[in-house]
């Protein structure tokens, strides 16, 4: 849960190098939809300013346009003038919800991969586990995905990677984008710190006029304690921000959203302390309230829910049927409870499922994105259930599949899907046709 060259004959090697780096970059990257701006810039390089091209572009290929598999460098500086920019974006929906994960490294800017490199994970039943592969793959050829992205095996922490993210959510008119966070010195198992990742995250949304929230993950020690002195670090680090997601409440107040994952695994009791008024260790009526969303998973999580003190909930999983919670059969039902007792539902839509390169024995939780059909059933849901805002699971989340981030066709082996007969962007086209949906103010 990558990339890394004596006279005369330098002199003919670096012209050819330099024609074939031109003739990449024109024909390598992906465009959009629709006529929206392509996610790299290229229709905007005759205005002015600086930015980077994304690293990893796909390669030109005789049969199709393939990712980079040799580890060099592909990144050179354009100009491009962001105010202009932008005008050829839809503007930002903050009622749309993207969840982001900042876990991804290579060789170049991390000093090997990181996530891409993701192992195999083994069944519990060894008797199950006997019957597939183990091991970790082995990038940039093979990733710890189903499918591969357009940026190649990048890292997190590369200002243009990040840059380009920012252009694929405004392409798809995300106002806010959830980062996943682990407090400072913690990471998930798999990873590395990456609190240090958010300052370029947000700097970079600023730019595009997106905002950022915050997917706290359950790290090791998560209890009401921990829990206050993390949003305390949080908002005291980076409440400032401009780019600081701050949603204005009915009475006025204008509070950070912040989601928690798996929450269940703090009891009910723990946290009251926090999240309700007068306890122990509450957070209500200081310099650090905000909106809390629990993960609803099974049924009775709705009224430990209310209970606990927390503002509303979310679904997360974009698996139809896999939680009570991640069942669109049940959101009308989840939507009318949460209005009955003053909560907030965010239910969260996904493209698709497909975690079998990294758990080849989870076929049956995959989920078909039938050329986008999937999604919009999703969407369509979430509107009938009569909410207004919504998650998406996720923008890049590529081991689970679920990423509407850009991904293209690559040779195997191993065997990787694409988003055929679509365009690589086809995902962030339908986010967009379909954000108007969810507007007006939030009954909280």
């Amino acid at each position: 849960m990558g990339r890394f060259r004596r006279k005369s004959c330098l002199t003919v090697l670096a012209l050819a190098s330099f024609i074939f780096l031109i003739v990449v970059i024109l024909k390598s990257a992906p465009q959009e939809a629709l006529n929206l701006p392509g996610a790299f810039g290229q229709d905007l390089l005759s205005n002015a300013n600086k930015m980077e091209k994304p690293q990893n572009q796909p390669h030109p290929d005789t049969n199709n346009a393939l990712p980079s598999t040799d580890n060099k460098p592909d990144t050179k500086a354009i100009d491009l003038n962001v105010d202009t920019a932008l005008e050829k974006y839809p503007p930002p929906n903050y009622n749309v919800h993207a969840f982001y994960y900042v876990w991804y490294g290579n060789p170049q800017f991390d000093g090997k991969y990181i996530h891409w490199d993701h192992p195999v994970l083994p069944h519990w039943d060894q008797k199950v586990a006997a019957a597939f592969p183990t091991g970790r793959h082995s990038p940039p050829g093979d990733i710890g995905a189903n499918f591969y992205p357009a940026l190649g095996p990048y890292s997190s922490r590369d200002p243009a990677v990040i840059d380009a993210h920012m252009r694929q959510m405004r392409m798809a008119a995300i106002g806010v984008l959830a980062i996943s966070w682990y407090p400072p010195g913690m990471s998930d198992d798999n990873g590395e710190f990456s609190d240090n990742i958010v300052p370029l995250v947000l700097d970079a949304a600023h730019t595009y006029q997106i905002k950022v929230a915050f997917h706290i993950e359950p790290f090791k020690g998560r209890d009401e304690k921990t829990m206050f002195d993390s949003i305390k670090y949080i908002v005291e680090k980076y409440g400032e921000h401009p780019a600081f997601f701050r949603h204005k409440t009915r009475t006025g107040k204008a509070l950070p959203v912040y989601y928690i994952y798996d929450s269940y695994l703090v009891s009910e009791a723990q946290w009251a302390l926090l999240l309700k008024p007068n306890a122990e260790h509450s957070i209500r009526d200081t310099a650090y309230d905000g909106i809390f969303l629990a993960l609803l998973v099974e049924e009775k999580h709705k009224r430990s829910i209310l209970a606990s003190g927390f503002d509303g909930m979310y679904t997360y999983f974009a698996t139809n049927g896999f939680t009570y919670g991640s069942s669109y059969r049940n959101w009308k039902s989840v939507k009318v409870f949460c209005d009955d007792n003053g909560l907030i539902f965010v239910p969260s839509v996904g493209p698709g499922y497909i975690d079998t390169n990294i758990r080849p024995w989870n076929s049956q939780n995959t989920r078909n994105r039938i050329k986008g059909r999937y999604y919009e059933t999703a969407l369509s849901a979430a509107v009938e259930a009569g909410s207004r805002v919504v998650s998406v699971t996720s923008f890049n989340e590529w081991h689970e599949g679920t990423q509407i981030e850009m991904a293209v066709p690559k040779s195997g082996p191993p065997a990787y899907l694409d988003y055929s007969p679509h365009k690589p962007g086809a995902y962030l086209e339908i986010t967009r046709k379909w954000a108007d949906k969810f507007s007006g103010e939030w009954l909280f």
